[in-house]
């Protein structure tokens, strides 16, 4: 959809001499944007506030930018607020949260392809027509798994919360950092930094599924996960603590919480999140510190051992007793 890396497109999104942007697009660029806005029946601004959303640039009026498949998204947007399916506002939203998602799918996408030419020894002077080639084979088996992909999130996703009062949802929340991280960064190497987010972020996501819980994003050297029970929570806690590392991989420190959260777009909000973010900052290296709420949640579970600690003034929290959670 429209320019794949959201850019301004003056000369920055004229790198396709050689034909590339359409290699992905798979379709020629024929109409400017109010060309599009024409077909599509309405005013240039709307039409550009819509692709704003999905994150995409303004483009000067006179560039010949967009595609069929411009016309039929903007369409289908339109159409789905014509029909009263959603709000004008609600589209927007969904433009916005498809426009987030997407690009940093596309982001790794690219990143995988360069490393591949990288590693093929593809000279700089190659990449345009090797990444033409790459795209006629790869894009179309991206699109059908992304779609499958999206399909089985949504339908897991409505699943869970078709009969949920998303007004007043009460989950268990996990935040998990490594530890001195940011002076790690500064003594290995770029590609070695790269390796260590990969290895994080695989097994972080490996524990957090396959122990029930939810993924809700990862920042780097943080993992924040959830789900509807206590003990499921710290249970991928210690897991993630307790698993081996290779060599050079920094410890773990988690914080965990129970209570209310504020579930929107896929980001869960609030004092229960902001407090196991804030326990992960307090907590010793290698070590699980759970609010009160969550220790009593646990309390009487044979599997963990809980053991409260000295008093902790938490910011923007005030003062608590936290507990340390190990196995029981």
């Amino acid at each position: 959809m429209i320019c794949p890396t959201g850019c301004y497109v003056s000369p920055v999104g004229r790198v396709d001499g050689d034909g590339l942007i359409e290699a992905f697009l798979r379709e020629p660029r024929r109409y400017t944007s109010h060309q599009v806005a024409e077909m599509a029946g309405v005013p240039v601004y709307r039409a550009r506030r819509f692709w704003r959303a999905l994150g995409f640039a303004n483009v000067a009026d006179d560039a010949v930018e967009f595609t069929d498949s411009d016309v039929e998204a903007l369409k289908t947007m339109i159409g789905m607020v014509s029909s009263g399916l959603y709000d004008e506002e609600h589209v927007l939203l969904l433009a916005r949260s498809l426009g987030r998602a997407t690009a940093r799918l596309a982001e790794s996408q690219a990143e995988l392809g360069v490393e591949e030419l990288d590693q093929a020894g593809v000279p700089l002077a190659d990449r345009p027509r090797a990444w033409r080639r790459r795209a006629e084979k790869v894009v179309p088996e991206l699109a059908r798994l992304l779609v499958y992909a999206w399909q089985r999130q949504l339908a897991a996703a409505a699943g869970r919360i078709a009969e949920q009062d998303m007004s007043a949802v009460r989950l268990s929340v996990g935040f998990a950092d490594l530890v001195a991280f940011t002076r790690l960064s500064r003594q290995i190497t770029g590609s070695e930094l790269a390796r260590l987010i990969d290895r994080f972020e695989g097994t972080s996501a490996d524990i957090v599924t396959s122990g029930g819980g939810r993924v809700v994003k990862t920042l780097g050297d943080s993992v924040l996960f959830v789900s509807d029970k206590a003990h499921v929570v710290a249970e991928i806690a210690l897991r993630l603590v307790e698993h081996p590392r290779a060599k050079g991989m920094p410890e773990l420190r988690v914080g965990l919480a129970t209570g209310p959260v504020v579930w929107r777009m896929g980001d869960v909000f609030g004092t229960t999140v902001n407090l196991a973010s804030r326990l992960t900052a307090l907590a010793l290296p290698g070590t699980i510190l759970a609010g009160p709420e969550m220790a009593e949640e646990l309390e009487g579970d044979r599997a963990f051992q809980l053991r409260e600690v000295n008093r902790l003034s938490v910011r923007g929290l005030g003062e608590l007793a936290p507990f340390t959670v190990t196995r029981g």
